[in-house]
């Protein structure tokens, strides 16, 4: 039985992208009580209630993680909390640092301290690879929370709420990516515009960003970073998957951008074990960890990088996904 089954469970930003997709797998395969959709769009909140059946355990609460009243309220009852409430699109993290930081980091803390006080069980907190030896604001804010998030198994004292972080990189179709935003102007006859025609990301399928943050829920033990294996694709091959032979327009790399993204940095090596699927960061604050059942130590200096990846998606493989999203 998973552990999922029979708990009351509130997801932060629970009308993005990957939160429809999480309450949809929990009605799948888990069988909540009850699912809490906690969002401050009440526009979204409304779309989302019109897909739900009157029976549904999907219950809404409108709210901002920057409200620790609000949060307070809301995680009474709740056993498992996933955080998926952030500000997220670079370039207005670079231009609106105080908002980010209020919800990113504040947000964070909020959150922590709100699960502890009302003694929930288990806390996920979704991440980037944006985290990994940041060099703008968003992914900043983002290696902040996760250290929040990690420290907090021992800040939390003798309480049994436990944490831990989910790391995964570019959600393929999701809203802000460059898939539909590419696919927009291929449809209209515009030229794709290219930041530079080196860059890198990795790209996961929003079902594998989920699977991962079941398998944490299922397996964690508070502190870990979970970290997704994920092929990576070149900017020129996703734009050419998507507009064959097509116009391009180089405009330059925008403010906060990294050619290749990174999920583990060398200086995390001597924490880190892999999984067939996956990798385990295990918290810097222990001296050593054991490895756990299936798991091998990675090299020294190894650093899981965009440009380094050895897993990669062609152009077929990318053409393919997109069909079946039609």
């Amino acid at each position: 039985m998973s552990f999922l089954t029979d708990k009351n469970i509130l997801i932060t930003g629970g009308t993005g992208s990957f939160g429809q997709a999480f309450c949809s797998e929990l009605l799948a395969h888990h069988k909540p009580r009850r699912i809490v959709v906690f969002s401050r769009d009440e526009m979204k909140q409304w779309d989302m209630a019109k897909k739900v059946s009157q029976d549904s355990p999907i219950r809404f609460f409108i709210g901002d993680v920057r409200d620790r009243d609000r949060l307070y309220r809301a995680f009474q009852g709740i056993d498992v909390v996933i955080h998926a409430a952030a500000y997220k699109i670079v370039p207005t993290a670079e231009y609106n640092p105080f908002e980010s930081v209020k919800t990113n980091v504040l947000g964070a803390m909020n959150v922590i301290d709100a699960a502890i006080d009302a003694g929930v069980c288990k806390v996920v907190a979704l991440s980037t690879d944006k985290a990994s030896s940041p060099i703008n604001l968003y992914g900043a804010t983002k290696l902040v929370s996760d250290k929040l998030f990690t420290a907090s198994n021992r800040y939390s004292g003798s309480n049994p709420t436990r944490f831990s972080v989910v790391r995964y990189g570019n959600v393929m179709g999701s809203r802000g990516s460059v898939i539909p935003f590419f696919r927009t102007l291929a449809k209209e006859g515009r030229p794709l515009p290219i930041t530079d025609k080196r860059m890198t990301r990795f790209m996961i399928r929003l079902e594998d960003g989920v699977s991962l943050v079941s398998r944490a829920i299922e397996t964690m033990n508070g502190g870990e970073i979970f970290v997704s294996k994920v092929p990576s694709m070149g900017i020129m091959d996703i734009a050419e998957a998507i507009d064959p032979g097509g116009d391009r327009q180089f405009v330059g790399i925008r403010p906060g951008e990294k050619l290749h993204e990174q999920m583990i940095s060398p200086d995390e090596a001597s924490s880190t074990e892999e999984f067939d699927d996956f990798y385990l960061i295990h918290p810097t604050t222990r001296p050593s960890f054991e490895p756990r059942l299936g798991g091998a130590a990675v090299p020294e200096n190894f650093r899981y990088a965009s440009d380094t990846n050895p897993q990669t998606m062609t152009r077929v493989q990318l053409q393919e996904w997109l069909r079946e999203q039609t």
